[in-house]
């Protein structure tokens, strides 16, 4: 098949890592694919047999419909046999684009949205207003799908949920890899790693976690060897630093900034913590189980079913409840064994790719455009 992903960007974040995961699987799968950024600034790696066509969206309505029309161009040229965009922005531009093939047939235009409320009621109207320009939508969540079938967003019957998946063979427990990286990140055998990644905004809540963290630092319990790592970039990086400088655990707290190795991290941390108070499927989380490391999760949507055999969940924005968690998953109380099986058995990314194929040719095939007959690839 050749495949078109639109995305509304490919800055270091975890729709935006999907995106790109995908791309490499479909490759690996033996399709064609291409990559169309509604934006210039790229943080994550593609393929180098991924076709990308970057361009810069503005808001100005002039310029919205001529990046519109030079896109549509462009898709005309490539023929994909389906569009598949991803996040709010992407998933209107594609509906709009009204893609067709060389016969002047209709391309379908599938959506994926990846947080569990991809905005407020004007966002909403703009999905329920352009539904009918899509063949179907999918969310990560069944959380973010019910919101979406409650606010209008969609029909029932036209909205169904996809997990994001992950790279099960990349992220697995590895005892070298945690002794190297301890050494490199110079923390001692002894110590007690705490680890958050993600994106420093508001929505990951990491003021909080190193509010919690503060009660475990100053516990004899827990050790005055515990240490915290926040991997990830973003607007509240100086207000981060100064609200752990103001608690006195800059000895103790440290911003690791833009990281693309988070496998290793997880292998060095004794613990996972996701402290978000909005979610959409947070696969970071799934990406810990892998690696057999244990977790601790705030209530957001999808935790529940990441987390089905493993793992802690403490309610969003409760400092004390996170601290508690933190202080118990320590005690090494957690089956990682089942958490890693049921992230392999979940959200491999090989098992999640093969699931978008098979929906992909159920669409097009709606359509009635011919494909080729599944090979090989498609059964990896």
């Amino acid at each position: 098949m050749r495949i078109l992903l639109l995305t509304t960007g490919l800055r270091l974040g975890g729709a935006e890592r999907q995106v790109a995961d995908l791309a490499r699987q479909f490759v690996v799968f033996g399709h064609e694919v291409a990559v169309v950024s509604l934006t210039l600034a790229q943080e994550v790696a593609l393929p180098r047999e991924v076709t990308l066509h970057r361009v810069d969206l503005r808001k100005d309505p002039l310029r919205f419909l001529l990046t519109l029309q030079a896109v549509r161009k462009w898709v005309a040229r490539w023929q994909p046999d389906i569009v598949h965009a991803h996040m709010f922005h992407a998933n209107i531009f594609a509906r709009l684009l009204r893609p067709r093939r060389a016969g002047g047939a209709r391309i379908p235009v599938l959506c994926t949205a990846h947080s569990s409320r991809e905005g407020g009621r004007l966002r909403m109207l703009a999905y329920q207003l352009t539904d009918g320009l899509c063949a179907a939508t999918t969310h990560v969540s069944a959380e973010g799908m019910q919101y979406m079938l409650d606010v209008g967003a969609t029909k029932a019957g036209r909205i169904s949920v996809m997990p994001n998946g992950i790279d099960t063979d990349r992220f697995r427990r590895d005892p070298q890899t945690r002794t190297q990286t301890r050494q490199a990140l110079e923390l001692g055998p002894d110590a007690k790693v705490v680890l958050n990644v993600g994106r420093l905004v508001h929505e990951k809540d990491q003021q909080r976690l190193i509010e919690a963290f503060r009660q475990l630092a100053g516990d004899p319990e827990t050790g005055a060897s515990i240490r915290l790592l926040i991997a990830g970039d973003g607007p509240l990086k100086a207000t981060l630093v100064r609200h752990a400088a103001a608690l006195g655990l800059s000895h103790a707290v440290r911003l690791l900034g833009p990281c693309d190795n988070v496998p290793a991290l997880m292998n060095a941390a004794d613990l996972f913590v996701l402290s978000s108070v909005r979610e959409g499927l947070p696969l970071v989380v799934a990406e810990a189980l892998a690696c057999e490391t244990p977790v601790v999760a705030t209530e957001v949507s999808g935790i529940r079913a990441l987390l089905a055999a493993s793992g802690s969940i403490v309610p969003a924005g409760d400092t004390d409840a996170l601290a508690r968690g933190m202080r118990a998953a320590l005690r090494g109380l957690q089956d990682v064994a089942a958490g890693r099986a049921h992230a392999v058995a979940a959200y491999s990314l090989a098992s999640v790719a093969q699931r978008w194929i098979d929906l992909y040719r159920e669409l097009v095939q709606r359509r009635g455009a011919a494909l080729p007959a599944p090979g090989k690839a498609d059964h990896a």
